[in-house]
Formats: structure tokens, sequence, C-alpha cells
């Protein structure tokens, strides 16, 4: 069963706009505060650096990165969505003076905002764009296939596509590091019921065997083999530069809208048609989950919005009516799916990823890797001692 506002056990945390609605992992301490609070003020004394300490961090991985892309078309590369972090991280690579290659996954869900964004960015950079432009019959056959099978996080297909394709392009040119926009100060915390490991290969392929139709030929696969081989073989590593200088979103939006003629699309992931519809349609009406909760939970962690402020931001729909019925008709039409099959998918119950299988730890796919693993950290122990 699940609870509403006015049910008597329903419970809100004291600081956050987090409750224990469709959220089976929250917790409350005596005090009426929420596991969240915790785990954020751990995560960001683990990965959040301020002031001079970030300033020299992050100088020291800006040096890294121009030295190891020295002599080479690129020192980086990063994704690029048209929304406010990419966009950021974007406008501020160049500001540093950094060489990336922006690579955007057009999963064929562009809203004209985002198209618009991303042209702007590129314009006003120079930087180098390269477009992976899904087939579009096969991608829709897999996410229809995670619509069907009833899980949580039907944004995997996208995200999983857009983990290995960045590896991959990593790998074709030389690059050592991936640029991402994630960071601690609106976006550490998330209930672990809300959304399942991108990168699990085989739970997704399962989930395709058993309910798509098509077979993934063009579809970037991202499987242990290549995530072990551009990991530990390659070296390529994913940075979060955002971490290291006090990151605020409102100050982010003012500076690429600036700069970047940036165009602002309403919520979090929102450049998205389908990223959007899910978030504001799928995932409340028939998981009973409103991520907005996270959202600004986050922010009011990170002292960028009070309590208060997020309340009244919750009040808002997250849809306006006449919005919904065109976005939905959009949608439906796209996925050739009647308003009768749709709502059939959307009255099943919640199935569990762990159903469909779950990837093993690298170290078990390769057993070698136990042994290896050890054998190279004591050797690159010896050099820098030696050196």
């Amino acid at each position: 069963m699940i609870l509403s506002e006015k049910d008597p056990g329903y419970k809100q945390c004291a600081v956050s706009v987090m409750d224990n609605i469709a959220d089976p992992d929250i917790r409350f301490d005596a005090q009426g505060i929420c596991n969240y609070v915790y785990d954020y003020q751990a995560i960001a004394k683990e990965n959040l650096f301020t002031g001079a300490d970030g300033e020299a961090r992050l100088e020291e991985l800006l040096d890294k990165m121009r030295n190891e892309g020295k002599d080479k078309q690129y020192d980086c590369v990063t994704g690029i969505s048209g929304g406010v972090d990419s966009s950021y991280l974007i406008l501020m690579a160049k500001k540093w003076g950094l060489r990336p290659l922006i690579v955007h996954f057009d999963n064929g869900w562009n809203s004209e905002i985002a198209v618009r964004n991303i042209n702007n960015i590129i314009k006003h950079t120079g930087y180098d764009l390269y477009t992976i432009v899904v087939d579009w019959e096969e991608f829709k056959d897999l996410q229809l296939a995670y619509i069907k099978a009833s899980v949580v996080d039907i944004e995997v297909p996208t995200d999983h596509a857009i983990s290995g394709t960045l590896q991959r392009l990593a790998v074709k040119y030389k690059i050592k590091y991936i640029l991402s926009g994630n960071n601690v100060a609106t976006e550490a915390i998330l209930p672990p019921s809300w959304i399942y490991n991108k990168n699990d290969y085989v739970n997704l392929t399962n989930i395709h065997k058993q309910f798509g139709s098509r077979a993934l030929k063009t579809y970037p696969l991202f499987g242990p083999k290549e995530q072990y081989l551009y990991g530990s073989v390659k070296g390529i590593h994913t940075v979060k530069p955002l971490n290291y200088l006090p990151y605020e979103k409102q100050k982010a939006k003012e500076a690429i809208i600036r700069e970047l003629e940036w165009t602002d699309y309403g919520g979090k992931h929102y450049e998205s048609v389908f990223t959007k519809f899910y978030q504001a349609y799928i995932l409340p009406q028939k998981f009973h989950i409103d991520k907005r909760k996270a959202h600004l939970s986050n922010m009011i962690f990170s002292g960028q919005l009070t309590k208060t402020e997020a309340l009244e931001e919750m009040k808002l729909p997250l849809y306006e009516p006449s919005e919904l019925r065109e976005e939905k008709d959009y949608v439906l039409k796209k996925f050739g799916l009647s308003t009768e099959a749709f709502d059939a998918l959307m009255k099943l119950p919640r199935v569990e990823h762990s159903v469909f299988g779950k990837q093993k730890p690298i170290t078990e796919t390769f057993p070698l890797l136990k042994v290896l693993r050890p054998l190279k950290t004591l050797i690159k122990g010896r050099r820098e001692k030696k050196d």
C-alpha cells in the first residue's frame, strides 16, 4: 500500500522534503531528520571541495588533463544534453583552456529547446560536436521493452548508451579523461529504489530478450569486457570538476544564458521529451515517485534553497493539463501505442530489476583480476617510491 500525505503514517524529513511515500529506504532519527541528510553530509565530506583546497585540486586535475592531452586532438571528452549541468561544464572547460570533444547521443527525443541550446553552445565555444544518432526502431524497441517489463528505471537504455559511447570515443581518440557534469551540490542523493545501475549489461539484455522484438545491432552495448578494458587497461578516468568549485545552479543558469544563449526548459533533465514525460507522468502515476523531492532536497542540503521555498515549488503541478494531453499524444504516437495499450501497461504492478538478473562484479567475471589488481597496485607503488 502506498502512503499519501493525508495518511496517519505519513512522515516528512524535518530538514528536507524527502518523505516516506514510495521510499522503503528512508529512515528518521529522534529529531525527525532523515538518513538522506546524513548521506549528503558524508558524500560532501568525501567528494566536495571548495575554497583554496578545491582550487588546488582543480588546478592539479586540469594540469594532468592538459599534459596528458598534449599533442593530441583532444584532451578530454564530455557529453552534452542541452541541460544546465553539461552546458555549464562546457562553458567552464572553455574558460579553463581545455580541448574537449563534445558528444551528443540523439535518441530521438530531443526537445526543440535542447537542439537550440546545443547548437548555441557549439557556436559560442567552437568545439567539435560528435553526434551519435541511434537507430530509432531499435531504440524504440528497447525502451518499450523496459516499459513492458514494468521496472522503475526506464532511463537505463539512454544512460547505458551514453556511458558506452563516451568510453569508446575516449579509446578511439586516445583520451584519458571523461568530464562529467555530475555534482554533489545538486544530485548527491536519490533513493536506491528509484533508480538502477545504468551499466548493468546483463539486466539490460535480459529485459530486452524477454520483451523486445528486434536485434540490437547498432545500439552501443557496454559489456563487462569493455568496462574492464576501458577502465583498468586503457586507464580512462571519469572526473567531476564541478565538485571542486562552489557550484550554484541559479548562477550557473545565469552564466550560460548570458554567455551561451541558453534557454531554460523547466525541470531537471526536461531537455528530453521522453525524460520529462517519464519523470513528470510515468514515475508519479505508476510508481508514486516525485523526483522533485530529491532534486529540491539536494538544493536544501547545499544551501541553495530553503525548505519553505522547496515546499512552495512542490505545490506546482508536474504538468499543466493541456500540456500533458499534447505530450502524452506525442509520446504514444512515437511509440506506436494506443491509449488503451499504454494505460494497461501503466496498471501493471512494479517489477524489480533484480527479477531479470544482475551483472556480476568484474572480479567474478574475470577471476584473474583478483591477482592482477593487487599486483598492479604494488608495482605502481614501487615506481612512485623509486621516483
